[in-house]
């Protein structure tokens, strides 16, 4: 037992074992994995922050693994071939240019770069959208011109929308059915062309021009318009008579133009002035005259009267009608006259012949000239050779004009008179005749004059200054 114990004793006493080499070499070991670690760490971070990750893309230009600068150099030299599509129709092949980048676009790519940038590399695939800071001016000008240009050509070749729009058929207001076409919107189509990113092939989604649709604010604007207009009268002056022309009695087809004006398509204007002129015009018709002697008898107008020129007439209200105008007065009158003026217009009283004319009595061999009504002449007179056919030809007419002296002229004679007023257009006229000894009241039976109004030449001149030229002239 004993031997046990002093055994034990002994074992402790001995001196105690050094730590291992293993574990310095350990603690050695593992500052160098954490420099390691840290070197390749800050290259990675580096490198991270000055490379681009793997599929990254600007304007669909690879830029992976390369740095800003790089980056800028591959934009630069890559070339855009500026083709255009709608949907996946080719429609434009421009010119091949080069991407217009500089340096100054370098603080947009190292934002891109930043943006895209992960702590550990990435294949993560991003694409990124990038405009030059100096403009491309074939791509902003020339291709956007050529592009607006082929558009205009298509469309040429492709069917148009039709437009629903409200018209007057027939009198009755109604709206006309929309159809849609094949065209292109070409002013969308530009706005989506100026939106596109600065890539190589510009794809633009189909854009078409829609029509006026039936239900729009547009036609219901047209509806009123056309209800509007068929309320509208123009209120039409002739002499002294106003006739009230309504659209909804002449107009049978409208329309309303883009700026919302009235387009009459069909009328019935011609037709109305025309019963206007048959009531009213006394070119060529009978003017119903009270004689001297009291008596009323039917006259024929013919150098004296007039008429509405219905055609000029009927323009004339049609563009009343369009702009809106609510009176006209009639101003296009024709009659007999050496330029076709009509004479007579505005003269309402005495049947259309006024209260100032000449009056002849074929059978009296007399003339009377009142003015304003009263009588301020009378004197025999010899008219045309019945005899030889040389009558005075009786109507209506008018003097012509009036000559002091004038030599009357044929192809058998020339003679001077001192004072001349003819009143037809076949020479037929007053004036004194100082050869004539014949004045009794049957010497135009058989010694008459060539168709003219002999007047004694001791009246003559009063006989001239009372007459005026455009007077009618009344001879019967």
């Amino acid at each position: 037992m004993s031997y046990a114990v002093e055994q034990s004793v002994e074992n402790n006493n001995f001196p105690q074992k050094k730590p291992n080499k293993w574990y310095k070499n350990w603690k050695y070991i593992l500052s160098i994995i954490i420099f390691i670690v840290a070197v390749l760490l800050t290259v990675m971070i580096y490198y991270q922050n000055t490379h681009f990750n793997s599929n990254i893309t600007i304007n669909s230009i690879e830029v992976s693994g390369l740095t800003t600068d790089q980056a800028l150099e591959k934009l630069q030299s890559s070339v855009l071939k500026n083709q255009i599509y709608i949907g996946e129709q080719l429609i434009l092949e421009g010119t091949e240019t080069e991407m217009a980048f500089t340096e100054r676009d370098l603080p947009e790519i190292r934002e891109i770069l930043r943006s895209q940038a992960t702590f550990f590399p990435s294949s993560e695939a991003k694409t990124y959208f990038l405009l030059p800071s100096q403009t491309d001016e074939y791509r902003s000008e020339v291709l956007r011109t050529e592009l607006e240009q082929t558009l205009i050509t298509m469309n040429d070749e492709l069917t148009a929308p039709i437009n629903a729009q409200a018209i007057l058929e027939e009198g009755e207001i109604i709206i006309s059915e929309s159809i849609n076409g094949e065209q292109y919107d070409i002013n969308s189509l530009l706005d989506e062309f100026d939106k596109q990113d600065y890539t190589s092939e510009i794809y633009l989604e189909p854009i078409y021009l829609e029509p006026i649709k039936e239900d729009s604010e547009i036609v219901q604007k047209q509806v009123e318009k056309l209800q509007d207009f068929l309320q509208h009268t123009v209120e039409y002056e002739v002499e002294d008579q106003v006739h009230s022309l309504k659209a909804s009695d002449l107009i049978t087809s409208a329309s309303v133009s883009e700026d919302m004006d009235i387009v009459i398509n069909e009328h019935t204007i011609p037709k109305q002035i025309a019963k206007i002129n048959e009531t009213q015009s006394t070119l060529g018709k009978d003017f119903t005259f009270k004689t001297h002697s009291g008596s009323v008898i039917s006259v024929k107008g013919q150098g004296y009267g007039w008429a509405l020129d219905v055609e000029k007439e009927s323009k004339l209200i049609l563009e009343a009608f369009e702009t809106g105008k609510t009176s006209i007065s009639a101003s296009n009158i024709y009659g007999n006259g050496w330029s076709g003026e009509g004479f007579g217009y505005g003269v309402t009283a005495n049947n259309g012949i006024g209260h100032t004319y000449a009056e002849v009595s074929i059978a009296q061999q007399r003339m009377w000239i009142y003015r304003e009504g009263e009588l301020v002449l009378t004197t025999h007179v010899v008219t045309g050779d019945r005899s030889k056919k040389q009558d005075t030809l009786p109507g209506v007419w008018y003097i012509l004009f009036k000559r002091t002296p004038y030599t009357l002229t044929s192809d058998d004679y020339a003679i001077d008179v001192d004072y001349w007023a003819p009143f037809t257009n076949s020479g037929q006229g007053f004036h004194d005749a100082d050869w004539r000894s014949n004045w009794s009241g049957n010497a135009y039976h058989n010694a008459g004059s060539n168709g003219c109004v002999n007047v004694p030449p001791s009246v003559m001149k009063k006989v001239y200054d009372n007459l005026r030229v455009y007077d009618p002239v009344v001879i019967y």
